[in-house]
């Protein structure tokens, strides 16, 4: 008789479907031939040398032990002069700053810091597929808004206001956002500043990960910035997207002391401390990276227009996207569900992108497409999504 393991499995686990995006990179791994992956949301380019030599120092120096558990004094100081020499933002390293393990494990430490069964989190959709997660496994309750291509998938003020209720714990924004690209400037954060002044109870998640990755000026902005309301603004950011430093699983909250203890507390049980050697990597890269930040940042742009140049000409429509490193172009005048053109696309012309839908329902009839890769393998994507386009056409024709 085999033992059931079914029966001895969470339920809010049960309820949390897989990652939709490993599923088309594992699909792309197993096939044979030159398969090009636009799926994966991973810097092309190796973490820059002098912040790769910090960390290999800080072993040759000797420091493979447990850091205090909110990370370094050096580290969290590193981050402060960081924050307030490109935000303009002031935090205490004693208290206001907690090092995890890539931002994710920030979503994770707020979800269990702030839900009681039955909260209720506001998502803004589409978005990073960690959000509803976190706060199911929690116990909590995802109300989602749907963003739309018209407004440029901006939080409509208005939007927000109809998703909240008396049992609206917190919201998480997600700018620049992954998958759209989408930005939201101090302007448009403004308006949703405004809507929270008239719900002094709600706590912001801004998960700003992307920022520095931002192609209308290159400045990255941050709801925090509005004195109003940064005592209950969390701000979740971390070196592995616009650093190129994936690898180190290295992130940060920033926040109130009273909200960041919390966390420190489950990261205290759960994890312990971040990684030692990237902690050390991070004060190089806050304190000396922007140069390189700026370079990467503008290969990225670079390779954004090649992409809309390439969607464009495939007959794809697509919102110009303005942050991070992703187009999310509509496929709907193909007559295919987001799933179908994406497998098809994997099988038959060799290339791997994400539907849409696995960001949100709102994302049904879209797919995302990673510019996180070579110009060469990009340009030979887009020929080649060219070519299946006009094949899909000429057999409903």
């Amino acid at each position: 008789m085999s033992f059931d393991y079914e029966s001895k499995i969470s339920d809010c686990v049960k309820q949390v479907p897989p990652s939709a995006i490993r599923r088309f990179f594992d699909l792309a791994s197993e096939m044979k031939g030159r398969v090009i992956s636009l799926s994966i949301g991973e810097p092309d380019f190796v973490t820059p040398w002098d912040i790769r030599e910090a960390g290999i120092d800080s072993l040759v120096d000797g420091y493979t032990h447990y850091s205090p558990n909110s990370g370094y004094s050096k580290s969290k100081e590193a981050i402060a002069e960081y924050i307030k020499r490109r935000y303009g933002m002031t935090y205490d390293p004693n208290g206001q700053i907690l090092i995890t393990v890539g931002g994710s494990e920030g979503l994770d430490l707020a979800a269990r810091a702030l839900i009681n069964p039955g909260d209720e989190v506001i998502i803004v959709e589409p978005c990073f597929v960690a959000y509803k997660a976190t706060v199911m496994f929690a116990h909590g309750v995802p109300v989602t808004v749907s963003t739309k291509p018209e407004n440029s998938y901006k939080l409509m003020p208005e939007e927000l206001e109809a998703a909240i209720t008396d049992k609206t714990k917190y919201i998480i924004l997600g700018y620049p956002s992954n998958p759209t690209g989408a930005v939201m400037t101090l302007e448009d954060l403004a308006k949703i500043k405004d809507v929270l002044l008239k719900h002094p109870d709600i706590i912001v998640l801004s998960d700003e990960l992307y920022g520095e990755l931002n192609y209308i000026d290159g400045k990255p902005v941050s709801l925090a910035q509005f004195s109003e309301i940064a005592d209950r603004v969390i701000v979740i950011n971390g070196f592995s997207k616009a650093f190129a430093m994936t690898g180190f699983r290295i992130g940060y909250l920033l926040g109130p002391k009273e909200l960041i203890a919390p966390m420190n507390k489950i990261h205290q049980y759960c994890i312990m401390c971040s990684p030692s050697m990237a902690q050390y990597a991070i004060v190089e890269a806050s304190l000396n990276g922007d140069a390189h930040v700026e370079e990467m940042r503008k290969e990225y742009n670079r390779r954004r227009r090649v992409i809309l140049k390439g969607l464009e000409d495939a007959g794809l429509e697509c919102f110009e996207p303005f942050g991070a490193f992703y187009a999310f172009p509509s496929i709907k005048s193909t007559g295919l569900s987001s799933q179908e053109f994406c497998e098809r696309f994997l099988m038959e012309k060799g290339v791997a992108i994400v539907p849409g839908n696995a960001f949100g329902d709102c994302g049904e009839g879209f797919v995302r497409i990673s510019y996180a890769a070579s110009m060469e393998n990009i340009q030979e994507a887009m020929r080649r999504l060219a070519e299946f386009t006009s094949e899909l056409k000429a057999g409903k024709d």
